[in-house]
């Protein structure tokens, strides 16, 4: 078969798997098996056959290609197994078709299923239309420019932020002993603050000083209380000032126990 193509380049793409598999009509390949593996429908005469495989080409030192390829009938028991040699020369230049390639196909195949209840007419003109249709797409796979590798230098990367130190755990963090002055003190003394202590002794102080104040003269000066209201009032009058102490004394001493607990 004569393939518009230089012979370098239909070299090439025969070497690239992928572009192979493009060439390959109504190849429906599989997703993530082998480049050139899937589903095929071949078209016999009035009669149609899926099949579900897979092929390999390797170069040889001579300059050919060895197709190996296996398949099975999507619907049915059949199968199919195919041995080609593909070789790629130039064209001859007297030729009519012009400048170009010359493709060659040799090979043996074996089948049973359902390609072998059809005319053996309709099968190979079947496998020649495949062949050459395979040919002219392979050239123009050929001609399609390649991506060139990436040459631009690649982006620096950001460098990763610092992570933020963690807080010490609470069960590593030494917790200092109580100081030995705090363990040797007599709990039994409270301790006051000074500005408690000068509050509740000014207390008392002004207390005192009014009490005096307004006590009676004693002695021979001292007037005789009357006898129906002097025991009451006077036991109600000293009486009042005790409490107070009592009680100012009982909130400054709660107070400091507080404090040392």
């Amino acid at each position: 078969m004569f393939v518009p193509v230089p012979v370098d380049r239909l070299r090439e793409a025969l070497a690239d798997p992928a572009r192979v598999a493009r060439a390959v009509p109504g190849l429906q390949q599989d997703a993530g098996a082998e480049p050139i593996a899937g589903r095929l429908k071949v078209r016999v005469g009035s009669h149609s056959v899926t099949y579900r495989g897979s092929v390999r080409v390797s170069g040889q030192d001579d300059g050919s290609y060895a197709v190996e390829g296996d398949a099975v009938e999507a619907r049915g028991t059949g199968a199919v197994k195919l041995a080609l040699t593909i070789r790629v020369r130039e064209a001859d230049e007297s030729s009519d078709s012009g400048s170009g390639s010359t493709v060659t196909f040799d090979g043996t195949a074996s089948a049973d299923g359902r390609v072998t209840e059809l005319p053996p007419d309709a099968v190979a003109s079947a496998v020649g239309r495949l062949l050459s249709r395979f040919a002219e797409n392979l050239g123009a796979a050929a001609e399609e420019p390649q991506e060139p590798e990436a040459t631009k230098a690649p982006e620096p990367e950001a460098p990763e932020p610092e992570a933020a130190p963690e807080p010490p755990s609470v069960f590593e963090t030494e917790v200092p002993p109580p100081p030995l002055s705090d363990a040797s003190e007599d709990l039994t003394e409270p301790v006051v603050p000074p500005a408690e202590a000068a509050h509740a002794r000014r207390t008392m102080i002004g207390r005192s000083a009014e009490e005096v104040d307004h006590a009676p003269p004693r002695g021979r000066y001292a007037p005789v209380p009357a006898p129906h209201t002097g025991g009451a009032n006077s036991a109600l009058r000293w009486a009042a000032p005790a409490a107070a102490l009592v009680l100012a004394s009982a909130v400054v001493v709660g107070r400091a126990l507080r404090r040392r607990r």
